[in-house]
């Protein structure tokens, strides 16, 4: 353990910084918490070492091209390679009640994009039985569609990256041109993190067919935790947040890939749409109500 290398994405506060506390205190040798701020990264890392943990920082903005591939060029001069990515860097909808252009594509820009610039600078260092952990959510299963078409062509064997951009593509556009239908989806709140959180587990099915190595390549839901992110409401403290994600970065056995899993480390079936397993939002809103 102690000669692992680890990173965790979008790790200043919230689940991220539950994450690489969890990691330090497990005996990962080497853990990189990341932030885009770097007064803001810095002052956590401090937090943590008030902790008795002590990880490395360093800046890393994920849809910034060149941000990206400065750290994996860092990271490979620096250690040859890594362990263990926890792509847990996202953004939710500002006005959960509101879905606007600019909003939806932001959104799927810092949680699926960013994803896929890791993908082109940060896998390629990643060591043969590495680990690689797409943080989704309830509201990335298939369930939050409604739409037959979209739903056969996501779940289906043969999925290819155009499925997952095309998908993104008619979203984006629909709500661009004010002709989105919202009967397409199984609730219309929070709606462009449920497209962006959808495509995240879509593509996490494609990149492990193409990753090689032995790399495992998994995504989860980690429970409706209290952060910022969501404005306080939740039924898990940030002390449970790290629970599942480190139980695949470090537990689970090296041949369980490509799959999604729940908070309490079962595994679900992405492809059913019938498993009713997406984000009910009265849950969110019953507590929103309850803090004003």
């Amino acid at each position: 353990m102690e000669n692992k290398i680890a990173i965790v994405t979008g790790s200043n506060k919230g689940i991220g910084f539950e994450i690489v506390k969890e990691l330090c205190k497990r005996g990962v040798g080497v853990v990189y918490l990341t932030a885009r701020d770097i007064q803001r990264g810095q002052k956590a890392v401090q937090e943590l070492n008030t902790e008795g943990c002590f990880p490395k920082f360093h800046q890393l903005e994920v849809n910034n091209k060149e941000s990206m591939k400065n750290f994996a060029d860092y990271l490979k001069k620096n250690y040859g390679g890594i362990d263990i990515l926890i792509n847990n860097a996202g953004v939710i909808n500002e006005d959960f009640y509101k879905t606007t252009y600019e909003d939806s594509k932001y959104i799927i820009d810092i949680n699926y994009n960013g994803i896929l610039l890791s993908e082109e600078y940060i896998y390629p260092i990643i060591k043969d039985n590495g680990r690689i952990i797409n943080i989704s959510s309830d509201c990335g299963h298939i369930s939050n569609l409604r739409n037959r078409y979209w739903i056969e062509r996501l779940t289906k064997d043969n999925l290819k990256r155009d499925d997952i951009n095309d998908f993104l593509n008619w979203f984006l556009q629909s709500v661009k041109n004010n002709t989105i239908d919202y009967n397409d989806f199984v609730e219309d709140r929070i709606l462009s993190y449920r497209i962006s959180k959808i495509a995240v587990c879509a593509l996490t099915r494609i990149q492990q067919k193409e990753i090689g190595k032995n790399i495992s390549i998994n995504s989860l839901h980690p429970g409706f935790i209290k952060t910022n992110m969501t404005k306080g409401c939740g039924n898990f403290t940030l002390d449970e947040a790290a629970d599942t994600p480190v139980y695949l970065a470090l537990d689970i056995e090296q041949s369980v890939k490509g799959k999604y899993f729940w908070f309490d480390k079962t595994e679900q079936d992405w492809t059913d749409p019938n498993l009713k397993l997406y984000c009910d939002f009265d849950s969110i809103e019953s507590q929103l109500k309850g803090t004003k």
